[in-house]
């Protein structure tokens, strides 16, 4: 991609020569395509960098001669953070519009489904695990989101940055639905306990794994490790493991047509969050430069945490035995996981 080289010591008008420097488009980036769509011209090089534009080195700096935004934020290598453009293309606007969408549904389902009366027809055995197991995994996706939103700070491009951080967004707005959906099902059900899912996070033994995983992927210091650590290990081990392999499935088998549609966004969210962070990895992964590096600094990173993930996911397994109607067991669908995650890490070149 064309950028300001280092001789230059001119910020006049035909000093460099950049992407569009010819012509009256005033874009000073090389899109991806023959064309840059507008989540290119809205996002690509909205920070600025020194290597490229700021001749002046940056404008803001911490006290210890910091830049803003530094490489070592990450122990991986690039050769060009800036070639990341995330394939959702999603900014700022067109986040928001998803988001209120997917809040419009899932208030839309609770509503009409209390105005039914659609929890009366809920078995009691399953009524135990919406407040105890799906009540303790909005904890699990609230320090997910936790962690995404501390590493998104310390992107070196707006790009990552962005594609952080919406991940960040979509698993608070999980957290958020969750937590809404069985207060509001709570009030029409005698006995509800609001309390009993974060008792269950903080004391079960079944969720204990899912903790450790978690707390030690919030505790690492390298925002591009909880970020392929939460959505290339985690999630297929363990989040679409209880989502769509458990709370999706056996639900509706239970006479429980409401949480599907609650849950069901949040496999949308995550099919986006993978393509975005398996681009970015597979550029890192096969960088000109820094290939070698970056394949093993990855593999170190699976060594980490993927026994956790595939704790975490064990310790589940007494969940499939709550229900009164079984419809798939733990054993295929942990099957299924561990194809997801070999597919993924395959896509990559890390199995």
């Amino acid at each position: 991609m064309p950028a300001i080289s280092s001789s230059v010591g001119s910020g006049a008008a035909g000093a460099a020569i950049f992407a569009d420097s010819d012509s009256r488009k005033y874009r000073y980036f090389q899109p991806r395509g023959q064309r840059a769509t507008h989540y290119e011209d809205v996002t690509v090089d909205v920070q600025p960098d020194p290597e490229r534009y700021l001749i002046q080195n940056w404008i803001i700096e911490f006290s210890d001669g910091r830049g803003a935004y530094m490489k070592d934020n990450t122990r991986a290598l690039s050769s060009n953070w800036h070639a990341f453009r995330a394939p959702d293309q999603e900014w700022e606007r067109t986040h928001y519009q998803r988001q209120s969408k997917i809040e419009t549904m899932v208030q839309s389902v609770i509503s009409n489904a209390r105005k039914s009366g659609a929890h009366t027809a809920y078995d009691k055995a399953w009524v135990k695990v919406l407040q105890h197991h799906l009540g303790a995994w909005k904890h699990a996706e609230f320090g997910l989101g936790t962690s995404l939103m501390q590493a998104q700070r310390y992107g070196y491009t707006q790009m990552i940055n962005n594609a952080t951080l919406t991940n960040s967004s979509y698993k608070l707005r999980l957290a958020q639905d969750i937590t809404l959906y069985l207060a509001e099902i709570g009030m029409d059900i005698p006995g509800w306990d609001d309390n009993a899912g974060k008792d269950h996070w903080l004391n079960d033994p079944i969720w204990q794994g899912c903790r450790e995983a978690i707390e030690t992927i919030m505790g690492t210091t390298d925002y591009l490790e909880q970020y392929f650590a939460i959505n290339l290990v985690f999630e297929p081990l363990v989040g679409e493991l209880f989502r769509s392999g458990f709370m999706m499935r056996v639900a509706a088998a239970n006479s429980d047509f409401v949480t599907p549609p609650v849950i069901s966004a949040a496999e949308a969210d995550y099919e986006r969050n993978l393509a975005n962070c398996i681009d970015l990895m597979y550029l890192l992964a096969h960088d000109e430069e820094h290939a070698e590096h970056n394949r093993s600094l990855f593999k170190a990173w699976i060594k980490v945490h993927r026994p956790l993930a595939e704790k975490a996911a064990r310790d589940l397994q007494p969940i499939w035995s709550e229900p009164h109607s079984k419809p798939v067991s733990f054993e295929d669908v942990r099957a299924q996981s561990e194809e997801r995650i070999a597919h993924i890490l395959g896509e990559l070149g890390l199995n």
